[in-house]
């Protein structure tokens, strides 16, 4: 039901969610809570008030990536859990699908563009075999917390002891 009758109000629940959309997307860009709330017509202590009611964590960037990965989708549930600022995760047909039809320039230009973003991170946990942790260690700086999966050329998924993620996650946020 989309809406509810209080007293004599009828009250449609799609605006609520539309105005937080648009109020938490203005924020996202940088708008100040005063800005944002003189453009939707609110008071600035309304918006802080969605801010604080809807936060999920404070503290550092967190993201969450390897390959590959057997229980793909529980890890990204974890991810989703704890609000991790980015998740990608592979299995291994995921993984050579991900190269299959890209020409050797497209592929360098995704994955350097991926690098560069995980340099906005200040933690970084990675799953992934003894060569890749080492690899990922050397071309970024910051915290690294590598969960290795085996021994390299791993060439079939690995299941990641999702207890073992939520306790990483958990001593840093």
């Amino acid at each position: 039901m989309d809406f509810y009758r209080i007293g004599n109000k009828i009250v449609y629940n799609k605006q609520i969610e539309r105005l937080f959309r648009r109020a938490m997307s203005l924020r996202e860009k940088g708008y100040s809570q005063s800005k944002v709330a003189k453009e939707l017509g609110v008071e600035r202590s309304f918006i802080s008030r969605l801010e604080s009611i809807s936060e999920v964590r404070k503290g550092k960037k967190i993201a969450l990536l390897g390959f590959p990965v057997k229980n793909k989708e529980e890890l990204i549930e974890l991810g989703n859990k704890y609000g991790l600022d980015y998740v990608f995760l592979l299995t291994e047909k995921e993984r050579w699908e991900f190269i299959e039809h890209k020409s050797g320039l497209q592929l360098f230009n995704q994955i350097m563009e991926i690098i560069v973003k995980l340099k906005e991170f200040d933690l970084i946990i990675f799953l992934g075999s003894d060569m890749r942790l080492d690899l990922i260690d050397s071309l970024l700086a910051g915290e690294i917390i590598g969960v290795e999966l085996g021994e390299s050329p791993l060439t079939e998924d690995k299941y990641v002891e999702p207890k073992k993620v939520e306790e990483i996650i958990q001593a840093f946020i």
